[in-house]
Formats: structure tokens, C-alpha cells, sequence
């Protein structure tokens, strides 16, 4: 009786192994990346930044401490490079493609693990669509290394193939590392290839492909160009994001960047829409963008890419619902719908709980450290955004933030990757549900 108790206390959800897979890839990566091998000037680097880019990198963010191009040696760029892959992909989805190559059986467990990890509508169909995640994630990254590799390979020799290689990886999984910078000129982004067509089109390309969601994928893959067989969630991906590309873009290109030249007005445009959700590259200085363009990069930082891909943020869909939960009460109609199909209630719930989530870990982070650095709070909002966001754009101050606002940014990161929900789940799972009601009484809200 008691083994049967102990044995029952050991088990871990889902969520738990979702967290726990994160966090012990981030710490085995934060213990490579201390050793001499791994920095350029082959010293050892403190732990708290290499917590800090082992975090980043997992998280797929972007933010950093110490220039990635520059700090870091061949080795250590390499270490991030598979953290960034493990992150982008899942840790969950890399364990069973390792399970799956090694021949052996994915338990009912390990389905389910990976269901929720892939936010997959059932567990039926769950081991091909992770061996079409493998295949779709590998095929894409080489094709757009390719694609980028003559240009870095005429500006950088033969360093332009890991050149290519690298950026191909960070730019699928949204993470915004980059290996531009110099020790005369660190943190530069991709600001020396703003007028470059075949880098700004591929990076972008790579970032909406990755952060589209592997589930939209496999949509377009068995449906064509019958939009009419896709599931109510692709329908609602596809329009949100492209609403917000074309919104962004317009306000961008008319109010921003309205005195360059055309070509790189569109290219700023374009680049500086897509890269918010959530890629973290640049092409822009954006400390010179107005703080109204700041404030909607800080928006769709905070939106993200869409589920069950390889972007952050609180997702189209959950923005989606609760817009068109707001349109169902405007009409004094009783259901939330999509295309002719009722949103289950519980939907909107998780929507309003991960938004209240985003707008608290947000704000009171920013609080945090506006006080711990003195800084003003428009400017640490930008940063704990692009951190909960997992994007990765900076306005310059991350590098000289002390511990306390490491540790704030290396909690949003975490927290913005595995998701709130699954927090909230994993440290809940314990607790039995309650199936009785109180008396119910009526609010005024609004």
C-alpha cells in the first residue's frame, strides 16, 4: 500500500516533464558553456552568464550578456547553436526523435507528454507528426542556409557556411542569435545587411515559417490549397497573422521610415514587423525609432508567433479568441465563434488567464528592475517584452543589467517558453479537483 502511494507520488505529469526537461537542458548547457573551451578568449566564463545565454538560447530569445559573434569560440557558438535547435524544436520533441531513431516503443506517457508539449488536439497521430516535425525542421533550415550561404561566403570566405548554417537555425527557431558582431562593434544584429534582399527575405521567410506552427504545417501539407478542410485553428492563424504583418507593416512604412529611400524604407518595414514575433534580429537601430514604434513592437513582442511552433509570446490564437470573444458580447450573442464553429468556453478562460499572465510577468518585471537599475520604465518594458516574449530585441541595456535584473529576465525567458498554463498546471497537478459550487451571486463589471 505504501510503494503503491510512494509510487504514485514520484510520477510526474506532463507539465512537470515539460519544465524539468527545459531547466536541465538550460543548467547542462550554462555548465559547457563556463569552461574555457567555449569563450574566445579562452577564460572561464562567472555562471551567471552563462545561465544567462544557456536561458536565452534554450528559450529561444536572443538576449544576451556578451556578443555571441565576438566572446564566444567556434565551440561555444556550437553549444549554442544545439541549445537553440533542442529550444526551437522542444526538448520533448528532440527526446522522442532520439527514442524514435533508437527503434524503441513511445509509451502512452511519452505520447501524451508530447501532445501537450506540441499543443496537438489528441494523441492519435502524435509520433508521425513529430517524425514531420523533424523532417520539415531540418529540410527548411538547410534549404535556407543554402539560399543564404553565397552572400556570407563572399563577405566572410569560408566562414560563410557556418555563417549561413547558424543564422538559418536561429532565424527557423526564432531565437535572434547572430554572429555579426566584432569586438570593435559588438550587438549589431543584422544592421550591416539592411539593404541585402536575399538576407532580409530569407531571414523573414524563416521566422514566419517557424513561427506559423508546426500543426499549420502539417495542415498545408494534407489539405493543399482547400482551405475549407483545415482546422478552425489554421483558419485563425493565417488571418491574425496576416493582420498583424500587414497593420505593423503600413504604420512602419508611412509614419517610421518615411524619410529613406524606397527600397530600404520597405525592406525596414518589412523586417522590423516580423522579426518582434518572436526572432529578435534587427535591421534597424531601434533605439531611434519613436517611442510609438516602440510601443507596437512591444505589442507584438508580447503576441508572438502561434502554437505549437517554434515562437513565444501569448499567441495569435489567444489573441484571436479573446478578440472575437469581445465581438460575441458587443453582438449580444452567446458563444464565441470562428468560421461558422463555437469556441469551447474553456478556450476563452485559458486566453483571459495566459493574457492576465503576460500583462503581470510584463509589467511587475519591469518594475523590478526600473528600480534596481534606475532606468526609465519605458525602457525596461521593452526589455521584460522581449523577454517574456522570448524575442530577444534590445534598446542596449541588457548587457549592463546587475544580478537581480539577470535573474528577473532569466525568469521571464523560462517562463514565456514553457508557458504560463503549463506553470500553472505543473505546480497545481497534485491538488484534486473540487467539484462543488459555491452560491452564486452577481458582479457588475465594466
Amino acid at each position: 500500500m505504501m510503494q503503491n502511494s510512494l509510487h504514485r507520488k514520484r510520477h510526474l505529469t506532463s507539465f512537470q516533464i515539460i519544465i524539468f526537461g527545459f531547466a536541465a537542458v538550460i543548467l547542462f548547457g550554462a555548465l559547457i558553456l563556463m569552461l574555457p573551451i567555449a569563450s574566445a578568449s579562452g577564460q572561464f566564463t562567472s555562471f551567471n552568464k552563462s545561465l544567462f545565454t544557456a536561458t536565452s538560447a534554450v528559450c529561444v530569445t536572443g538576449l544576451v550578456l556578451v556578443d555571441t559573434g565576438s566572446y564566444w569560440s567556434a565551440f561555444g557558438q556550437t553549444v549554442i547553436l544545439i541549445l537553440i535547435q533542442i529550444g526551437g524544436m522542444g526538448v520533448v520533441t528532440v527526446a522522442a526523435s532520439i527514442t524514435m531513431i533508437s527503434g524503441r516503443k513511445i509509451s502512452l506517457m511519452q505520447r501524451s507528454t508530447m501532445q501537450e508539449a506540441l499543443a496537438a488536439p489528441k494523441v492519435g497521430g502524435i509520433v508521425r507528426l513529430t517524425g514531420f516535425i523533424i523532417k520539415t525542421t531540418f529540410a527548411v533550415e538547410l534549404l535556407g542556409a543554402l539560399i543564404m550561404m553565397p552572400v556570407f561566403c563572399r563577405d566572410y570566405n569560408l566562414k560563410g557556411v557556418w555563417m549561413a548554417v547558424f543564422h538559418s537555425i536561429s532565424a527557423f527557431c526564432n531565437a535572434g542569435f547572430d554572429l555579426m558582431g566584432t569586438k570593435g562593434a559588438p550587438f549589431v544584429s543584422l544592421t550591416s545587411y539592411a539593404e541585402n534582399p536575399v538576407i532580409n527575405m530569407t531571414v523573414m521567410l524563416l521566422i514566419i515559417i517557424g513561427g506559423i506552427g508546426f500543426l499549420t504545417w502539417d495542415d498545408i501539407r494534407s489539405n493543399g490549397l482547400h482551405m475549407k478542410k483545415y482546422r478552425m485553428q489554421s483558419k485563425v492563424i493565417f488571418v491574425t497573422t496576416a493582420v498583424l504583418l500587414v497593420l505593423p507593416v503600413l504604420y512602419f512604412f508611412c509614419c517610421e521610415f518615411k524619410n529613406l529611400n524606397m527600397g530600404l524604407r520597405i525592406f525596414y518595414s518589412l523586417f522590423q514587423t516580423v522579426t518582434p514575433r518572436t526572432a529578435g534580429f534587427n535591421t534597424a537601430d531601434l533605439t531611434k525609432v519613436s517611442g510609438t514604434g516602440q510601443a507596437v513592437l512591444i505589442l507584438l513582442m508580447l503576441i508572438g508567433g502561434s502554437p505549437g511552433s517554434t515562437a513565444g509570446g501569448m499567441k495569435t490564437t489567444t489573441v484571436a479568441v479573446l478578440f472575437a470573444s469581445a465581438i460575441s458580447v458587443f453582438k449580444r450573442k452567446e458563444d464565441t465563434q470562428f468560421f461558422g464553429r463555437r469556441v469551447a468556453g474553456n478556450a476563452i478562460k485559458n486566453a483571459s488567464t495566459i493574457l492576465s499572465m503576460y500583462i503581470i510577468l510584463f509589467f511587475f518585471g519591469g518594475l523590478i528592475i526600473s528600480i534596481a537599475e534606475g532606468l526609465p520604465m519605458g525602457v525596461c518594458l521593452f526589455e521584460t517584452a522581449s523577454a517574456v516574449g522570448t524575442v530577444g530585441l534590445s534598446l542596449g541595456i541588457t548587457p549592463g543589467l546587475g544580478l537581480i535584473s539577470q535573474i528577473v529576465l532569466i525568469i521571464l525567458m523560462f517562463s514565456g517558453r514553457v508557458g504560463g498554463l503549463t506553470l500553472i498546471y505543473a505546480a497545481l497537478s497534485g491538488t484534486s479537483k473540487n467539484v462543488s459550487k459555491m452560491p452564486q451571486e452577481r458582479i457588475t463589471v465594466g
